[in-house]
């Protein structure tokens, strides 16, 4: 909580606190103690309450942020009119407005902000209909979000007014209607998101032939229908294109070989035919093309290759050559509808003919389908999560975790942050695990991580529900996985309860310690032993420790494994695929400093330091161990003699309230712990 005191300099004309751990109300005062004000930013933290009206008294604020927190109540827009100097006004991700009609009207007000150039309202509560006031806002306006909102109608007419805009996103909203063609003459426009609505009818020619400085266009996910324009040609400056999920319908337009930037292509999910042209493979610059769930045929025939992406499948086409890499792509020719007869050669047409050739077609696919199923973890891509058999939208997490609110947060790392959400679909209860992409590796560890948990199955291992790769309400790129929920939380959270703890102090006796104990050891044994390519995890911990609600461990975040495969020549050479040495300071072994390669010892290495924490209660890296000494040393010189001198404290508590009850006839009841797991009964015994 930012002190009161800071309020009080009046002189104050720079504030900016974002990315902190800030909390607690806004002063309702802090215009008046602040006028002085001409940055006013604290994004990224977790403050709540309502906007403060005070903020007219500031008249000299340019730029007001105060984007993922938890700001409730109305927008207070006829206040902040009366900043006429008022250039960047952001609140994305919030919980701003009440979902019912007139929450926009304050748009109105905000016209006498001449100078204003950013009004972020994404992710927050505002419902009603786009008002026809939005026409009289600032012609200066160059982002306007207002995506994953509670809105519907239409987009009127009059924001076309808007002409300066760069960036326009309404996306995961209720909008229907047309597809206003006064976009088109948004020649600045560099983004346009209007996926996940219900607009319908057809793409008009003019919005897409006009933006000439467009570099991402979604229009996904609506009832568009008719044909793709061919004027897309001259959007020169696409890099990504989005129209999948609508009702489209002819070919692939020809004027698209003109994109020669084109990074992403998915047009699936649509009525699409015609033959898939060829000129896809020469776009140098495409990295992701989606063409599924179409009646498109390829003809395997004609010069030239290509390389596409099929949901996220790879299919290499080159001259007669047809390679397919897993058997997904069996279901996903079905789905496209892709004709064999595009594949024979036309003297070989024949009725007769075509029925050999079709049965032998079936024979070699299937002989495909056997061989890529026995080496389909080599042949992997960084997009494979067929597992899973449907993934999660991006809306769908965001109404899961009531828009990533600060209060479902429930733990964050060096890749991302965990929130406890809800899934919309069946009420299922789950951990969503987003990762920052801003962080070095992050994207690296995403696919790391899926790879990890796509194939293992196992009692003691966080099991993943699905998995979200997508792209925000403002352009960027999303992932995250969506996990089991553990009701216990992390073992660290019981290892080392905060002082600050509500509830009663977590305790855990000394047989859940060994429970636990031999939960993760049945893990590690599995990754290291009985998988197919032995996976090393590579950062084990205490917090990448989960328990259920019965107390089971799991271990979890793959995001740093090491796939060991032994090469194919020569049974002692071994290859790592990995992202980097990384680990936890404390836990790392020593030997990897040095150099040495990473192996399942290191693993061992981390349980053994894991195990010395659970009996002491002690971090590796506490206070005490400093000047070359380690938890390891620690503990090694207190033994044997002087080892009830190291253990947690709560366990001789708990020795002492045994004896007591062996005092008053509570005999042998804890002589003989059952482990859940194993069926063995471990028998404890004390010399004295």
């Amino acid at each position: 909580m930012i002190p009161t005191s800071l309020y009080n300099i009046s002189s104050i004309y720079y504030f900016a606190v974002a990315k902190n751990q800030l909390h607690g109300e806004l002063p309702p005062n802090v215009g008046i103690t602040l006028p002085n004000l001409e940055l006013f930013a604290g994004g990224i933290n977790k403050f709540t309450g309502t906007v403060p009206l005070s903020l007219s008294n500031a008249s000299r604020l340019q730029v007001l942020d105060f984007a993922e927190n938890g700001l409730t109540g109305p927008l207070p827009a006829e206040n902040l009119a009366t900043l006429q100097s008022l250039v960047r006004l952001n609140f994305d991700q919030n919980r701003l407005g009440s979902g019912k009609a007139g929450d926009l009207n304050f748009l109105s007000f905000l016209a006498n902000c001449t100078s204003l150039e950013m009004l972020g309202l994404n992710l927050n509560h505002f419902g009603g209909e786009l008002p026809a006031s939005i026409a009289n806002l600032s012609t200066q306006l160059k982002i306007l979000t207002l995506g994953a909102n509670l809105i519907h109608g239409s987009i009127p007419n009059g924001i076309g007014n808007l002409i300066n805009l760069t960036l326009l996103v309404v996306t995961e909203n209720y909008l229907g209607g047309s597809v206003p063609d006064v976009i088109g003459k948004f020649q600045k426009l560099q983004g346009l998101y209007l996926n996940v609505n219900q607009f319908s009818g057809p793409v008009p020619s003019s919005l897409v032939g006009d933006l000439k400085n467009i570099g991402e266009l979604d229009i996904s996910e609506n009832k568009l229908s008719g044909e793709i324009p061919g004027t897309l040609g001259s959007c020169i400056s696409l890099e990504r294109l989005h129209l999948q999920g609508n009702k489209l319908e002819g070919s692939i337009p020809q004027t698209l070989e003109n994109l020669r930037g084109l990074e992403e292509i998915d047009i699936s999910r649509n009525n699409l035919s015609g033959k898939i042209p060829e000129f896809l493979g020469n776009l140098g610059s495409l990295k992701h093309l989606n063409i599924s769930h179409n009646n498109l045929r390829v003809n395997c025939l004609e010069k030239g290759s290509f390389q596409m992406q099929v949901v996220s499948q790879s299919l290499e086409i080159i001259g007669y050559v047809v390679e397919f890499q897993n058997s997904f792509f069996l279901h996903a020719l079905a789905k496209s509808a892709i004709h064999l007869e595009d594949y024979l050669p036309q003297k070989y047409s024949s009725y007769n003919l075509c029925t050999s050739i079709f049965n032998c077609s079936v024979m070699l696919l299937c002989c495909c389908l056997f061989i890529c199923e026995k080496s389909r973890d080599r042949l992997v891509t960084s997009h494979s999560y067929t597992d899973w058999k449907s993934g999660v939208s991006y809306s769908q997490l965001v109404q899961a975790t009531d828009g990533f609110s600060v209060d479902n947060l429930i733990g964050s790392g060096s890749f991302g942050s965990v929130y406890k959400g809800v899934l919309p679909s069946d009420g299922t209860v789950v951990a969503v695990k987003v990762l920052n992409l801003q962080q070095e590796g992050a994207s690296k560890s995403f696919i790391g991580e899926c790879k990890a948990l796509r194939s293992i199955r196992h009692r003691n291992l966080l099991k993943i529900v699905t998995v979200c790769s997508s792209i925000d309400n403002q352009g960027n790129d999303f992932k995250s996985l969506v996990l089991e929920f553990m009701e216990n939380g992390s073992l660290d959270q019981w290892l080392h309860p905060r002082d600050d703890e509500q509830s009663q102090p977590k305790r855990l006796s000394l047989i859940q310690r060994l429970n636990i104990a031999i939960d993760v050891a049945s893990a590690l044994d599995y990754l290291h032993h009985h998988c197919e390519t032995a996976i090393v995890h590579c950062d084990l911990k205490p917090s990448n420790v989960l328990l259920d609600e019965d107390m089971v461990a799991h271990v979890g975040d793959f995001g740093l494994a090491r796939f060991l495969l032994q090469a194919s020549n020569d049974p002692t050479k071994i290859q790592t695929m990995s992202v980097g040495l990384k680990g936890s300071i404390g836990y790392i072994p020593p030997e990897y400093g040095m150099g040495s390669q990473v192996s399942i010892m290191g693993d061992i290495y981390s349980y053994g330091i894991l195990l010395l924490e659970m009996f002491t209660g002690k971090r590796p890296t506490d206070d005490m161990f400093k000047d070359g000494l380690s938890i390891h040393q620690f503990t090694a010189m207190a033994l044997p003699d002087h080892a009830m001198d190291i253990v947690e404290p709560s366990l001789l508590l708990e020795t002492d309230d045994e004896e007591d009850d062996d005092e008053h006839g509570d005999k042998g009841s804890h002589a003989l712990p059952y482990h859940r797991q194993s069926g063995c009964l471990w028998m404890l015994s004390s010399t004295k």
